[in-house]
């Protein structure tokens, strides 16, 4: 497993919700994502590759928070397959197809407020601090 940006007690904090019984996998994967998404930002880190700014820290956790709330709100459970297909059923008409996904830096599937921690922490492409 990688680096892990937030913790299940950080998640719920963020949601106002308990953490699911899977938190930790979750936050696994989204923090799989936000690293993508990031990976050209330049930050201090400490010699497992974490963050020492607590800006940064904080950004990056508030991100990984905002991109579980984004999968479960998308019935993704982490794998990026959910939302990625549409239906729309009007009388005896059936329609079907394959939604354009928005993407973020490293071609992630990011949620908006995960998108929006990172760049106005300085932490996404084209952001010069």
């Amino acid at each position: 497993m990688g680096r892990v940006y937030a913790t299940p007690e950080q998640l719920s904090a963020w949601t106002g919700q308990e953490a699911p019984a899977d938190a930790e996998r979750l936050l696994a994967r989204a923090s799989e994502d936000v690293e993508d998404a990031a990976q050209t930002a330049i930050y201090d880190t400490d010699t497992a590759g974490m963050p020492t700014d607590p800006d940064v820290i904080a950004a990056l956790a508030d991100a990984v928070c905002a991109q579980v709330e984004y999968q479960q709100e998308t019935g993704d459970t982490g794998t990026g397959a959910a939302g990625q297909w549409d239906e729309v059923e009007i009388g005896p008409v059936k329609l079907g197809g394959r939604q354009a996904r928005p993407q973020a830096a490293g071609d992630v599937d990011l949620g908006p407020r995960a998108h929006r921690a990172l760049r106005r922490a300085g932490l996404l492409p084209g952001v010069i601090w």
